[in-house]
This record gives structure tokens, C-alpha cells and sequence, in this order.
């Protein structure tokens, strides 16, 4: 691996790698007695404090402290004041203070020293080259003498679909989402905008029913994304009704283009029974409009007379 150093002027610590490379501390510790190295001499803070400033929980805390104070690093004393009161002191060392340690030190590792490494071993402590310019991770170079690849730019679908989650959840504290979160669940919510699905549809189906505590909005929302999405719409089937057309020359419904059978004299239906449905259809549009007009109420069964 590379070892990307900055060039500090001020805010910094330097620490012993011996205490950063001791592998019978966790992780934990290590961190833990790195910040209580950073602060300065006088530093008012007790464990609860700690850990509720921080992604640990106090009983992650409480055992870093143990293992500290087993290893060395770390003490508390009790101190009475000349009024009769006692109060507790904490002592943080660097180096392991063997006087209050109930383990001892393991043989292999290297006391704190300056100069370069005459043999290169493992727990040789490394120089730092004041003359090497300070890199970044932006300017780091693969293998090979190639630049990484940048990360490939996001599609407008994905970051409109984003923005609509971001309005939707915004509105409430329990489901407030972080940018690269929103950006994880676009591809779950570009489906609602291809089916024509608005804010208002996204807003019904992610925050109705919310539990009193959401652990995780993240899972919530992406489980709701899934679960909730309406099935997409088929599209209509082409009807197979047959198209009505009008006749060109009376405007009547006719079952083809241009001119009925009556227009063209192609109705084989004789004189005397085309007038006398003339004169019935006559009649009956005469009733109807006297039963609507009220002038004449007559029953409307006359109109078959």
C-alpha cells in the first residue's frame, strides 16, 4: 500500500508507533486513546460523554478504557481534596506505564526512537521525507503508471429521480436522507417516474403508516420502493368493432364509404313501405314532443299505432 502524508503547520499530534501498531489493543482502543492524546492537558471528559459524542455505544467504550488500563495506557485515581471530598483524576500515557500495568509489554515491540532504519524490518520505524511533495488521493496513480478512472457521470434520469425522493422524504425528520443515500435509491424510483407517477403518488406510498421509530430510513424506503410499485399499465387493445361511416348524400349510418343503399336506388324495399315508415316515424316524433311540452300528455305506446 502507499502512505499519503499532508504537510501540517499546526492542529496536529504526534503520536508513538508503538502505541498505533500495538496489536493487543482492538482498533477501538487505539482510536480511542488517540483522541484522549489529542486533547489538551486539563481536558475535562468521562466515558458517557464519550460515547455519546460517538458511533460506539458506552459499552464499547467502557471496554476500550479496560483494556487501556490493562496495557498501561490509561488510569484513574481518586484524589481527596483538603475539604473532605474525592474526586477521580485520569492519567493518559503514550508509552505503556509498566508501574500500573497488569500486562507487560510485549518483547517485540519498539520503544519510540528517531533515525532511519539501518535493516528495513517490520517494526522499524519509518522517516518521513521532508522533501516529498504531499499527495492527495485525487492525485494518486494505479498501477502501471495509469491515472484511476474517474467516476462515470450520472444520468439526468437518475439525478432528477433523486431530486423527486429528496422532496418527498424532506417533509419528514424520520426519513430525512443523506445525498449519497438518495442517490443509492434512484434507480428504485426512476420505475414510478417511467409509469407517470408523481411526488404525490411517491408521498402516498412512502409516508403513510410510519412506525413511531425508524431505525433505518434507507431500508424502509427501499423496501416500500419495491413492495408499493403499481404494475405497469398495458396499453389499450385495438379495437375490432367495424368502423361506422355516414352516407355522403343523406348522412345516414352506413355500414361502408360513400352513398347508402336508398341514395343509390339499390333498396329493394317497395314505395308504399318506405312512405309508410315516413309517416310512423312522423307520428312518433309528434308524441314525443307533445308528451315533452306538456301541452297534450298522451301515452307514448300510441307512437307503434
Amino acid at each position: 500500500m502507499q502512505i499519503h502524508r499532508s504537510r501540517h503547520a499546526r492542529g496536529f499530534t504526534v503520536l508513538p508507533n508503538a502505541l498505533l501498531q500495538d496489536r493487543r489493543l482492538s482498533y477501538t482502543a487505539r482510536g480511542l486513546l488517540a483522541d484522549l492524546l489529542s486533547r489538551p492537558d486539563g481536558w475535562r471528559e468521562d466515558g458517557r460523554h464519550m460515547a455519546d459524542t460517538s458511533p460506539q455505544g458506552r459499552l464499547a467504550v467502557a471496554k476500550a478504557l479496560r483494556e487501556l488500563t490493562a496495557a498501561g495506557y490509561y488510569r484513574v485515581e481518586r484524589v481527596r481534596r483538603p475539604d473532605g471530598t474525592f474526586v477521580s483524576e485520569s492519567h493518559v500515557y503514550d508509552t505503556p506505564h509498566t508501574a500500573y500495568a497488569t500486562a507487560q509489554v510485549v518483547p517485540v515491540a519498539v520503544l519510540p526512537g528517531s533515525g532511519r532504519s539501518a535493516n528495513g524490518a517490520r517494526d522499524s520505524h519509518p522517516v518521513k521525507d521532508r522533501g516529498k511533495e504531499p499527495t492527495l488521493p485525487a492525485r494518486r496513480v494505479a498501477l502501471g503508471g495509469r491515472r484511476e478512472t474517474p467516476p462515470a457521470p450520472l444520468s439526468p434520469a437518475l439525478t432528477e429521480a433523486a431530486a423527486v425522493l429528496h422532496t418527498v422524504t424532506s417533509a419528514e425528520p424520520r426519513l430525512r436522507l443523506g445525498a449519497a443515500e438518495a442517490m443509492t435509491l434512484a434507480p428504485l424510483v426512476e420505475p414510478w417516474l417511467e409509469r407517470g407517477l408523481g411526488p404525490r403518488d411517491l408521498g402516498f406510498a412512502l409516508l403513510g403508516g410510519l412506525p413511531e421509530r425508524v431505525h433505518s430510513a434507507s431500508a424502509l424506503l427501499r423496501d416500500r420502493l419495491t413492495r408499493k410499485l403499481p404494475p405497469a399499465v398495458e396499453p389499450a387493445a385495438v379495437s375490432s368493432r367495424p368502423r361506422r361511416y355516414e352516407c355522403s348524400a343523406c348522412a345516414r349510418p352506413a355500414p361502408y364509404e360513400g352513398i347508402c343503399r336508398t341514395c343509390s336506388g339499390a333498396n329493394t324495399a317497395p314505395p308504399d313501405a318506405v312512405d309508410e315508415r315516413a309517416r310512423t316515424a312522423a307520428r312518433g316524433r309528434a308524441l314525443v314532443r307533445a308528451a315533452l311540452s306538456d301541452r297534450h300528455p298522451r301515452p307514448l305506446a300510441g307512437a307503434r299505432a
